[in-house]
């Protein structure tokens, strides 16, 4: 049966009104437009509030708007027993009326309220009841109506607390969830924390269902601990994981919050409050701040300049590591106001005063001054501080640093220097090259000298070395107490008086053969402190000192004491054989700037001996001349005038200089300076009981006959058997026809085909261990090197004494290396074929030099160039000796030589290294190492005392 609702509700004596969603007129029947005093055209369409105006913050303003939210809220219908609510009537005036409401939802086909039907009843009269003139009392309808509006108003106040608690709750900036029961089902949940877990359906779930993307991260469980123990759980930047969409990635959120337990009136636990603040954008920003600071300080820490930093008030309160490793102060020491201690005295109150005025002012900072440095020196620096300041313009703090300028300062200053002094500099100059001329010249004097001394030296030489011999063999023939004898020794004197002159012009030209050495001065001193004091008289007075730190020189020892005494003699001459003289010596750093006008000289360390005299001084016009060759102010007959140019000569000669400084009346000091020497040697003199002769056999190569022949008598009465050369070809062919000689005694210039080192190379090709005496009288480039004799070379200067030869002679063959016969394996044990020698060698050029050099020995050579092709070798043949390299590209020769042992432990392994010690070689046993750079005769030793060559082998190998 159907019905039309609206007919039955316009006939109804009650007041309807129909109002959609916007709270607009849908519909009002009779009844309503009769008690509102309205036309129905005039409230269809129109918004109720409109029509019916009221302050929405008035008692009936919010009463009404309550109970209509609540039913579009709640979708149930809602009361209002009283509610005050004023009306205009049609003639413009108001009236105060009491209004007895009922609002019911009409629901859409989907369930959502669609309609609104408001049922309305004018209570006014049975509201106020009163008697005229009389006081309010009201009959009990009245009363009813009364205590009606005063539950409706207190449900009003109640609703607004609800609805302000609710809007707190939802505008709250930091998140806050209700939790109930065990599993936590969400209750309630404010817009922030929609916000920080994405919009998703929570209410009526359980937490685990509604954010399960949070399981394993501690959340779930820390919820059950609250729930279970009742205790409240707070953390502070707390790391979550969540989704903020389905299809998202899970996305890092920070959290400051708390689990707080919601009790029941029984004091259990019926669900958790959770409240918090999302911060993960306070700590990303505090992570890049902290990020940028760290730049900021591994930047200022690496800047080349030093940085700082100071608060808004001057005080510094962060300094780079480069300021404290410049001043050496202590890390943190300089903060505040401490920073002025590390400027120089002189800078420190303008820069405060700079500083304090930038401070007071607000602007920039620049001023330079001196920074201590962590040895004490002062270094400029320019100094600058920017202040920084916020959006507002206010200061909050300085950022400087400090830019080294003490380099930039010092070329200003010597440029001033240089314009300021640029004539005297220029006239100092031009002495020094006057100066430089004049050692030059002084130079091409020597030069000359010396060029026309080598030249009559040889000659010279040879002269008074068959005079030597001669009146040597002579003398034997004589008694010692025949008037013969005494004429003899005189020519002996004679021919002593005529070396020393030939050496002397040797010496100052730089010709004299020298052996340097590593000496100490002290000991040399020591040696020949009789004689210095003998030379000197009794009127003189000597004061040796010497330091105990003395660095050792490296000069040639017997040349070194003639220098001293020739020093020693010329200031006892020169202070008439009375008064004092002093040697010191000393230990002296010679820089570049010390050295202009001497290129033969480096910078570097250096011994001085200073002679130091108190005699009548020299002239300006004499001094420039001390150093000629015979050049002398003692009258004719007393001196040769070779004195000092001997001591210029051997000073060049050995790398060194002398040099004098003397003023009339101020006395005199030479000055001589020796390279100094790595590590010192004793001296070793020989005692004359000590010279012997022997009974060895000597080869003696010689072009001059009576040279030889007076040679060969002197070595005939000290001993030896003697066998003769004219030259190097005849003592190569005499070597070879008969091998059984022990020592070689030869000239050095000879003519021939051969020279004399070259004879003498060929003959320690054959025989190593044979040692060789070279005597000459002049031996410019044969030799020596630059005035010095090779290193290894014995060499004899012409002429020489029968007691000089001796000693030479047992020196050379006691320094022979031990012969090739004694070998670990004995010769006759050998295999009677050319031993086969297996060489490692990486480097092509080396190893085609070694090949050589073993084929010489008469070995057979097979060659690789790794460690690996060296062991396939091994596997596939048979070898008697190997000699690789240590530092091998893909194994090391000691690794290699490991393998090799296991396999073949009675081979011979020579190691071939630049190493100081290879461990290997005394772990395995039989090996032996040598040290590049070797030749023949070292490996030629090795293979020796190894037993790999045989005697006849060695002897015979060229």
């Amino acid at each position: 049966m159907n019905h039309d609702f609206e007919r039955i509700l316009q006939a109804a004596p009650s007041p309807f009104v129909l109002l959609d969603s916007e709270l607009r007129v849908v519909w009002a029947n009779d009844a309503y437009l009769q008690v509102t005093d309205r036309q129905l055209e005039r409230l269809i369409g129109k918004v109720l509030f409109e029509e019916f105006p009221s302050d929405p913050e008035s008692e009936s303003g919010r009463m009404l708007r309550a109970s209509f939210e609540r039913v579009f809220r709640d979708g149930t219908t809602d009361h209002l027993p009283v509610i005050p609510y004023p009306i205009d009537t049609a003639d413009g005036t108001t009236e105060d009326r009491y209004w007895s409401a009922t609002h019911t939802p009409i629901l859409s086909p989907e369930g959502e309220v669609e309609f609104l039907l408001q049922h309305t009843q004018d209570v006014t009269e049975a509201y106020i009841a009163e008697t005229p003139g009389e006081e309010r009392t009201g009959s009990a309808h009245a009363a009813v109506m009364r205590r009606a509006h005063e539950v409706t108003q207190q449900n009003l106040e109640l609703d607004t607390g609800i609805s302000l608690f609710k809007m707190i709750f939802e505008q709250a900036p930091n998140f806050m969830v209700t939790l109930m029961g065990p599993n936590h089902v969400f209750r309630t949940v404010n817009a922030a924390y929609m916000q920080l877990v994405g919009q998703r359906d929570l209410i009526g779930k359980p937490v685990r269902e509604a954010l399960p993307e949070i399981a394993g991260q501690g959340f779930f469980e820390m919820l059950d601990e609250v729930y279970r123990t009742g205790e409240a759980v707070s953390q502070h930047g707390a790391e979550a994981w969540v989704r903020r969409s389905a299809e998202g990635p899970a996305e890092r959120v920070v959290v400051d919050f708390v689990f707080q337990p919601l009790d029941n009136v029984h004091g259990e636990t019926i669900g958790i409050m959770i409240q918090g603040h999302d911060v993960t954008a306070h700590k990303l920003a505090e992570t890049r701040l902290s990020e940028a600071e760290e730049r900021f300080r591994t930047m200022a820490h690496t800047m080349p300049v030093h940085v700082w930093t100071a608060t808004a008030d001057g005080r510094l309160d962060w300094i780079s590591d480069q300021v404290y490793a410049f001043s050496g102060a202590e890390p943190g020491s300089l903060v505040g106001d401490a920073w002025p201690t590390i400027i120089h005295p002189d800078d420190r109150a303008e820069a405060i005063a700079t500083w304090a005025h930038a401070v007071e002012t607000g602007t920039v900072y620049a001023t330079e001054f001196r920074l201590r440095r962590a040895d004490g020196a002062y270094c400029w620096h320019l100094v600058r501080g920017a202040p920084i300041r916020d959006d507002q313009g206010a200061l909050m703090r300085w950022v400087g640093t400090n830019s080294d300028i003490h380099e930039q300062k010092e070329l200003s200053r010597q440029l001033a220097d240089l314009n300021t002094t640029l004539e005297e500099r220029v006239e100092k100059r031009n002495r020094e090259l006057e100066e430089l001329h004049d050692r030059l010249a002084q130079s091409q004097r020597v030069e000359a000298v010396g060029n026309l001394a080598g030249g009559i030296a040889h000659d010279f030489n040879n002269l008074l070395q068959v005079m030597t011999g001669s009146l040597t063999m002579a003398a034997r023939e004589i008694a010692a107490d025949s008037p013969a004898r005494v004429r003899i020794d005189s020519a002996m004197r004679a021919v002593e008086r005529g070396a020393s002159l030939s050496s002397q012009l040797l010496a100052f030209s730089r010709r004299q053969p020298l052996q340097p050495r590593s000496i100490d001065l002290r000991d040399l001193l020591r040696d020949i402190d009789d004689i210095m004091r003998s030379a000197l008289g009794e009127g003189m007075a000597v004061e040796i000192d010497t330091p105990e730190a003395l660095w050792p020189a490296y000069a040639d020892a017997a040349s070194t004491q003639n220098a001293v005494l020739n020093l020693v003699i010329n200031s006892r001459d020169a202070m008439e054989g009375r008064g004092k003289l002093k040697i010191a010596v000393e230990n002296r750093h010679v820089g570049p700037e010390e050295l202009f006008g001497e290129p033969d000289m480096v910078a570097g360390d250096y011994v001085e001996v200073k002679i130091i005299d108190h005699g009548p001084g020299i002239p300006a016009e004499t001094l420039a001349k001390v150093f000629d060759p015979f050049f002398t102010t003692k009258p004719v007959g007393k001196g040769t005038g070779l004195g000092l140019s001997t001591v210029y000569g051997f000073a060049r000669q050995s790398g060194g200089r002398v040099t004098i400084a003397s003023r009339p009346g101020a006395g005199t000091t030479v000055t001589l300076l020796l390279p100094r020497a790595e590590t010192a040697e004793p001296l070793q003199w020989h005692d004359p009981s000590e010279i012997a002769g022997g009974s060895e056999t000597v080869l003696l190569v010689e072009d001059d006959a009576e040279v030889r022949d007076a040679t060969a008598a002197l070595l005939t009465d000290l001993g030896y058997s003697v066998r003769t050369a004219e030259n190097p070809t005849a003592a190569l062919k005499s070597a070879r026809q008969a091998p059984d000689f022990d020592l070689v005694i030869s000239d050095v210039v000879m003519p021939g085909e051969f020279s004399s080192r070259e004879m003498a190379e060929t003959l320690q090709a054959e025989r190593p261990d044979l040692p060789i005496l070279f005597i000459s009288g002049y031996s410019r480039d044969a030799i020596v090197r630059d005035g010095r004799v090779d290193a290894g070379v014995q060499f004899l200067a012409k002429p020489f004494t029968k007691d000089a030869l001796a000693i030479k002679v047992r020196d050379a063959l006691s320094s022979a290396p031990v012969t090739s016969t004694k070998t670990e394996t004995p010769a006759q044990e050998l295999p009677d074929r050319p031993r086969h020698v297996l060489l490692c060698e990486d480097d092509a050029l080396i190893r085609l030099d070694l090949a050589d050099i073993l084929s010489g020995l008469g070995t057979e050579v097979t060659e690789t160039a790794s460690g690996q092709e060296t062991l396939d070798r091994l596997q596939a043949g048979a070898y008697d000796a190997l000699l690789i390299d240590v530092g091998l590209p893909d194994i090391s020769g000691e690794e290699v030589a490991t393998r090799v042992r296991a396999s073949h432990p009675d081979m011979p392994i020579i190691f071939a290294t630049g190493q100081a010690e290879v461990p290997a070689a005394e772990a395995l046993g039989r090996c032996a190492v040598v040290q590049k750079p070797f030749g023949d005769r070292d490996l030629e030793r090795v293979f020796a005392r190894l037993g790999i060559l045989a005697q006849a082998e060695t002897a015979t190998a060229v």
